[in-house]
């Protein structure tokens, strides 16, 4: 049987309608000069950030987006201590565990998809060749053997010396936390090349990238204090918020350093590869949503205490607390902007009288399904945007609940429910594929239109 093809036909007339774009169009900025410095210099980010674009691997594709990630693996380590060596009686540690054990194994596992096509000059240590035999120099391993017998097949586990991990390991306190780590480590790298050398068994007997060179752990946690001049602050919350913006800054960075792939890898047809980056950049902005709910557990009083003592204040609806992060607000412009790629990646040109050229080109691809992997990546990008707008509406709840709604909207004297502040206007705003959604809208009618169609006649 032929299939009917979506245009309809003359004397049954589909017609959509979509509403064209608002006029106004949302510019995001950043906060103050004064401020994005001030947040800046409290979480020593230039510094970090020295450690990032140092480049010392120059066949390694993925050292750009390694480096910061595992710099944040290894914050969150640090972070399982804090909690643990927690001396308030007070806090939710049960839950603050729970939550970084559950952040860990979503961080690995972003890390994972990196390594799991990772090729080039990979800084490994197939520490596996030598048969079992170490050097003294650098000998942190675990040897020992699947068999016995003439045909007993050894197995060497290299280990981080530096690294948090291994030693939350040894700690009474954090060794089931390590523990836990540990095997979702060896999950998560099961489909790799390599695995992480954190302790985890290693029971195939990978070489494992040689983590202490990569992340330079001694290097990352010299960067863990606070400055000279926030040192004083008797908050202990103060490590919990320093630490956890450290962590989401670092995935900040991984995601600029993505969405530039993304762009490269569309502009040179690879749209396989940028189909499978773009899913990553998704799971990246839900892990910055993840990040920024360990604010839930803080401590009401303290955390509002520790706001004044730094002098966090919201000065006005158009300058909520994330917007001191100015590569926040970079990663969300570049996100937006994939979508200036539609028309490339479709084939066609945008037609200067605002004709539904993309649209049509659209509804041919989704209907034929000649190219698979264009479908892919158009719905990995849509899926970007959900995940951006899901990010924002997230952060505006969590304000309310931390500081109070009026703390939240600057302080104004009232609050609407019409709310036009930068959030909701984020999270609100259409979408920003409006052909893609057009030829959505109408493909969903035609099949509407056919099936009643079928059964009036």
């Amino acid at each position: 049987m032929a299939t009917r093809s979506p245009r309809p036909s003359s004397s049954n007339k589909l017609t959509v309608s979509v509403p064209p774009p608002p006029a106004r169009v949302l510019d995001l900025s950043p906060a103050s000069d004064t401020a994005c410095a001030a947040y800046e210099h409290y979480l020593r980010l230039p510094e970090i950030r020295e450690l990032w674009n140092n480049k010392e691997f120059a066949g390694w594709k993925n050292e750009g987006v390694m480096k910061a990630a595992l710099h944040a693996l290894e914050f969150t380590f640090r972070f399982v201590s804090i909690v643990l060596s927690d001396p308030r009686p007070y806090t939710n540690s049960r839950e603050w565990t729970r939550r970084l054990e559950s952040l860990t194994t979503s961080q690995i596992e972003v890390i994972s998809l990196f390594c799991e096509e990772d090729t080039g000059d990979t800084p490994i240590v197939n520490i596996g060749e030598s048969r079992g035999v170490l050097t003294r120099e650098g000998s942190s391993a675990e040897v020992w053997k699947l068999n016995d017998g003439e045909d007993a097949t050894v197995i060497v586990s290299q280990i981080s010396e530096e690294s948090l991990l291994p030693r939350l390991a040894t700690w009474k306190k954090s060794e089931d936390v390590a523990q836990k780590i540990q095997y979702s480590i060896e999950c998560q790298m099961m489909r790799c090349p390599y695995t992480l050398g954190l302790g985890e068994p290693n029971l195939r007997g990978k070489p494992s990238l040689n983590y202490d060179v990569v992340c330079k752990p001694s290097e990352l946690h010299s960067l863990s204090k606070t400055p000279p001049d926030q040192a004083n602050v008797n908050n202990y919350e103060n490590r919990t918020l320093f630490t956890t913006h450290q962590i989401l800054e670092s995935w900040i960075y991984v995601a600029q350093q993505l969405i530039k792939r993304i762009e490269s890898e569309i502009d040179s047809d690879d749209f396989e590869n940028a189909s499978s980056d773009s899913y990553i950049l998704e799971q990246i902005w839900k892990l910055l949503t993840k990040i920024e709910d360990l604010h839930l557990l803080m401590d009401p009083d303290d955390f509002l205490r520790l706001k004044n003592q730094l002098d966090i204040k919201t000065t006005s609806e158009t300058e909520p607390l994330c917007f001191r992060s100015k590569s926040l607000i970079e990663i969300t412009k570049l996100s937006k902007n994939l979508r200036h790629k539609v028309p490339y990646i479709l084939g066609v040109e945008v037609d200067p009288m605002g004709g539904p050229v993309v649209q049509e080109a659209a509804i041919k691809l989704y209907r034929k399904k000649h190219n698979a992997v264009k479908i892919h990546l158009l719905q990995g990008l849509q899926a970007i945007e959900a995940a951006v707008k899901r990010f924002y509406y997230s952060y505006k709840q969590l304000l309310v609940v931390m500081m109070g709604s009026l703390e939240a909207k600057g302080n104004l004297g009232f609050t609407t429910s019409d709310s036009r502040d930068s959030l909701t206007q984020i999270f609100l705003e259409p979408t920003y594929f409006p052909s893609l959604d057009g030829a959505k809208t109408f493909l969903g009618d035609y099949w509407s239109h056919e099936r009643r169609h079928r059964y009036t006649g």
